[in-house]
């Protein structure tokens, strides 16, 4: 095999994994909201057994084959302190409000909105560099925006079809999540992303248990769960998040943040689409068109010069 055919069957393996990544989280999604409407699962609780059982998953694998990497990443105290910041302000608490965000709304209308994180990543970018958004980045701002005021108002400036909440979740979700996907980026280059996703998410995971103990829903006991709703509860662990984050993370490593974010457009649409399918979930035609302006603001600003998103 030759030199250009490894380069296209490793950038091959890239585009699959990010692909595939990007759906199983908008896959996850919708597992939340089937556990929500079936289960008394609080959004905290179920967050903290996501981000935990998860959070072991990575940890064996870790032990089984980068033993040295993260001994020497719990032995460095400044690695160890970045990651606690990193699993608790920014891997826990964008699941959290993404779990919060989907009990109030659903989970297509919470992916779109979590969407709007290339958005604030683009208003960093463009502050950190002292200049003004390009024209394709200006494009893309007015697309977010219009899909913001679609799904919330389906048209109607009088109005809020949704509960405010829900928007306000949603958003904090798109906060959250460009927090946790620009902060670790020294860790990224150190140590390589998935040790410093798996010890985070574990990190997150022991925030959450700490979380749910103070405000008494972990004393409270686990709801009952049918057969159902526990083979659910398994399948967003292992797919939709220790699944989700490999994959996608592993992909981008490969094919760079340019298709990376191109890629990633299959969450929101994933989300959207399996949530009509599986759950029965109706979407408006606002629904519909805000999800394709995001879309299509996700591709302008992967497709802008030298973007850093």
């Amino acid at each position: 095999m030759n030199e250009e055919q490894q380069h296209s069957n490793r950038q091959l393996e890239g585009i699959i994994s990010t692909l595939i990544g990007a759906i199983a989280w908008g896959f996850s999604g919708t597992c939340v909201q089937y556990l929500f409407s079936s289960t008394a699962l609080d959004p905290l609780l179920l967050t903290t057994i996501r981000q935990f059982g998860a959070g072991l998953v990575f940890l064996a694998v870790l032990l089984a084959t980068q033993r040295e990497t993260l001994r020497a990443m719990l032995a460095d105290r400044d690695t160890l302190m970045r990651l606690v910041i990193f699993g608790s302000c920014g891997l826990f608490l964008n699941s959290a409000v993404y779990a919060t965000a989907i009990s109030y709304t659903n989970a297509g209308t919470a992916t779109v909105l979590q969407s709007l994180n290339i958005v604030f990543v683009l208003a960093i970018s463009c502050l950190r560099e002292r200049r003004a958004p390009r024209q394709l980045e200006l494009a893309a701002l007015v697309c977010a925006l219009a899909a913001t005021f679609l799904i919330a108002t389906h048209g109607d400036p009088t109005a809020i079809h949704m509960p405010a909440l829900g928007l306000f979740f949603g958003i904090a979700t798109a906060a959250a999540a460009t927090f946790y996907t620009m902060y670790p980026r020294p860790l990224f280059q150190r140590w390589g992303s998935f040790p410093v996703t798996g010890i985070g998410m574990l990190l997150g995971g022991i925030t959450g248990l700490i979380v749910c103990t103070v405000n008494g829903t972990i004393p409270g006991g686990i709801p009952p769960l049918d057969l159902t709703s526990i083979a659910v509860l398994a399948v967003a662990v292992l797919v939709g998040t220790f699944g989700a984050y490999g994959l996608f993370l592993h992909g981008i490593s490969i094919v760079g943040p340019l298709w990376g974010n191109m890629l990633g457009a299959a969450e929101p649409v994933s989300a959207t689409v399996i949530t009509a399918l599986w759950l029965g979930t109706a979407f408006s035609w606002a629904d519909w068109a805000g999800l394709a302006l995001m879309v299509a603001t996700i591709f302008l600003v992967a497709l802008s010069p030298t973007s850093d998103c």
